[in-house]
């Protein structure tokens, strides 16, 4: 398996870390991959609509899930942006949190896909 390193965009799933994480337990890491794939969009979409309505207090709980939530998958850059717009939040600093979520869904952009070639090549 090939771990994900484009830095230019995108998430940067560190499989070998994950693995390792779950003692090589492929069929752990397929059910961990899939149930993020399944829950990744709501939380997503709850932070792009608390942005939109600069509701302080809900991003900083969404945020707060979804750096956990890529945190344990080894998508480090992506929790990276997500602790970001936790932290704004936190400070009450709503004016920063367009361009913030905007380097957070730049982050993202490709995850579910990526977890779906994962998902494959753990089956394998």
């Amino acid at each position: 398996m090939q771990e994900m390193k484009d830095s230019s965009r995108g998430p940067s799933l560190n499989l070998t870390e994950l693995l390792s994480r779950v003692d090589n337990d492929r069929e752990l890491l397929r059910d961990l991959l899939s149930i993020f794939k399944e829950d990744f969009p709501r939380h997503q979409q709850a932070l792009r609509e608390a942005i939109a309505t600069q509701d302080a207090k809900r991003v900083t709980v969404v945020s707060h899930t979804l750096k956990g939530m890529l945190s344990n998958l080894a998508i480090s850059r992506a929790a990276a942006a997500a602790g970001h717009l936790e932290q704004l939040a936190r400070d009450d600093a709503t004016a920063s949190f367009p361009e913030a979520f905007a380097a957070f869904e730049n982050e993202v952009q490709g995850l579910l896909p990526e977890m779906e070639t994962y998902i494959v090549e753990v089956e394998s």
